[in-house]
């Protein structure tokens, strides 16, 4: 499939700047690059979530939760092809250390890696003796340690996830690189989803789904990786933040939409809160990631499609080598 560009009213368009990525703060005059433009890759999902860049192979994973498939888009070939069926009904996605794949389960209520021989291994599924809610989005820190957030949104229905009963709180959990035990680093969050750290690993932030207002709140980050002073960087208002991913500047990417079509797409903040951009898309997005042959390559999950546009700028995850 080939790759089209939008306008913010979701027609093709040829002019540059494209009109879909505004500044509204000149601190981002800087990232955005005045020859690139929105494109839509691929389309066909019924919700596009979790997409993470694997760069040794040039190309893209995401997820399409009620199909319950992880996709693959061939960055060569500009090919979508189903990567995994069934798949849990997998969420969010990212690699550890050593390049596997890790993906949060709404169906399974678990957290598993792809070892090299495409067997599964389950991370984390309980803790203590009763079972995770449905893990939503993850990251690996440079200590291979695996942070998630755990809402019960997958117990809902079974469109995306398994109909079934929260036995848990909303926790934000962490697992321990040398021994593997599951610890419960922050409890009963209002709807945790996407989760991000900075570059220097030194801020954690965390999206509050069902906080009204909606919110992103960050925590110091300790060196026994515990958590401390927590505070409210973005009060959402009206947007519906989702998934984040942090630049090497420390910008806060986010995935956005509201019952306003105009607030749809990508939310751009500096970390002292203020909003400086906002690339336009014409549906809602769940998700997105930094990848491309530089890094400066946006990827964003956004309902039935997946879209990008080239930034001037990478993601803090390239630092740390996850994507």
């Amino acid at each position: 499939m080939r790759h089209v560009a939008f306008d913010p009213v979701g027609s093709p368009v040829v002019r540059v700047p494209d009109p879909a990525v505004r500044v509204l703060d000149p601190r981002f005059e800087h990232y955005r690059l005045p020859h690139a433009r929105v494109e839509r890759l691929a389309g066909g999902m019924r919700w596009a979530e979790g997409p993470i860049w694997i760069g040794d192979g040039r190309y893209l994973l995401l997820t399409d939760l009620p199909e319950d498939r992880i996709l693959r888009w061939d960055e060569t070939t500009e090919a979508l092809s189903v990567f995994r069926y069934p798949a849990g009904q997998a969420n969010g996605l990212t690699r550890d250390r050593q390049g596997r794949l890790i993906a949060c389960e709404h169906a399974g209520r678990r957290v598993t890696r792809t070892e090299y021989d495409g067997s599964i291994t389950v991370l984390a599924e309980r803790f203590g003796e009763r079972r995770l809610n449905s893990p939503n989005d993850v990251v690996v820190t440079r200590d291979g340690a695996v942070w998630f957030t755990d809402p019960p949104f997958g117990l809902a229905s079974d469109y995306m996830g398994r109909r079934g009963a929260a036995v848990l709180p909303a926790n934000l959990y962490r697992i321990d690189p040398a021994t593997g035990a599951l610890l419960c680093v922050a409890e009963d969050l209002e709807g945790p989803n996407g989760l991000a750290f900075s570059p220097d690993e030194r801020t954690l932030y965390v999206v509050e789904s069902r906080a009204r207002p909606r919110r992103i709140v960050a925590y110091a980050v300790g060196a026994d990786a515990t958590l401390s002073d927590r505070r409210v960087v973005i009060d959402a208002g009206e947007g519906t933040p989702d998934g984040l991913r942090i630049d090497a500047d420390g910008n806060l990417w986010c995935g956005w939409g509201s019952g306003t079509p105009e607030l749809d797409g990508v939310r751009v903040f500096h970390p002292d809160g203020t909003a400086i951009g906002h690339i336009h898309l014409p549906e809602r997005c769940a998700n997105l990631c930094f990848g491309g042959a530089c890094g400066n390559r946006l990827f964003m999950a956004a309902t039935g499609s997946l879209y990008a546009l080239y930034v001037n700028t990478s993601g803090a995850a390239e630092l740390r080598g996850e994507e």
